[in-house]
């Protein structure tokens, strides 16, 4: 079991039309036609990277920084202004709430596709 976030660079929707937007995004941008993550993006998924690495790198050590990412590499979850990202259900906390933090810092909109409901 996995707990999925979405982070998304663009104008910050009202939370009626976030569900909205989040499954307009998947639409064009998570389909077959991938496309190379833009700058910003790109920022934010190594800025997780560094925090906790990839699944195949240290991710295998148990520990305290132990990775919570359910799949990586995390890059290859992200296409265009979009990234959507899954964690294991033991470390979420943690990883939600350091990505939540990231994503507000950098600008970007983080959305909670479980609850449907916009988290930065």
């Amino acid at each position: 079991m996995s707990y999925d976030l979405a982070v998304w660079e663009g104008i910050r929707p009202t939370d009626d039309a976030a569900s909205a937007t989040f499954e307009d995004l998947c639409l064009e941008h998570m389909g077959a036609q991938k496309t190379p993550p833009t700058p910003l993006i790109r920022q934010y998924v190594e800025a997780l990277v560094a925090r906790w690495p990839d699944l195949g790198s240290d991710a295998d050590e148990e520990g305290e920084d132990a990775s919570p990412w359910s799949d990586g590499p995390l890059i290859n979850n992200a296409s265009g202004p979009l990234f959507y990202f899954g964690m294991v259900f033991s470390r979420c906390q943690a990883g939600a709430a350091f990505a939540a933090d990231l994503a507000r810092t950098l600008g970007l909109v983080c959305f909670d596709p479980q609850d449907q409901r916009l988290i930065a």
